[in-house]
């Protein structure tokens, strides 16, 4: 199976911790991923906190709930988080967050591996990249706005 990786870096004016905090709560990811609709069966253990998280694909009128498994663990509490998650089709992404100060915000960089069938390839890189930069900005909205109060 092929597999691809790219990665995005951008800045929020938040402090490394409270960006950590708010990716490391699954409860974050609905409507963080403008895919995730839901997240349950939340399962904490020792360094790691799995879970279910339910995208949402619509084509018109119509939609599609897909339950995906996602491990979070905390290599570097702080600092980094990485998801892996196992998606039906045996689709399998892997997602680094990397949190760095940089003045009185964080440089945040994502790098995501894909690993997934021929045939789904193009669409699954596609919602991948897109879920990338809308997270980033939705992630920025939130910190900056809690921020100012709005």
């Amino acid at each position: 199976m092929p597999i691809d990786s790219f990665s995005h870096t951008f800045r929020v004016r938040a402090a490394p911790g409270r960006l950590y905090d708010h990716l490391g709560d699954p409860d974050s990811y609905v409507g963080l991923s403008p895919l995730v609709i839901a997240v349950r069966d939340v399962r904490r253990t020792a360094g790691a906190v799995a879970y279910v998280a339910v995208e949402r694909f619509r084509l018109g009128p119509l939609h599609w709930d897909n339950p995906i498994r996602v491990t979070m663990t905390f290599p570097e509490p702080g600092r980094r988080i990485v998801s892996d998650v196992r998606s039906p089709g045996r689709v399998h992404l892997v997602a680094t967050v990397d949190l760095e100060a940089d003045g009185e915000g964080t440089r945040v960089t994502e790098s995501v591996t894909v690993t997934c069938p021929r045939l789904l390839r193009r669409f699954v890189i596609g919602q991948a990249r897109s879920v990338q930069r809308a997270r980033a900005r939705e992630l920025t909205r939130r910190m900056e706005a809690s921020r100012t109060g709005a």
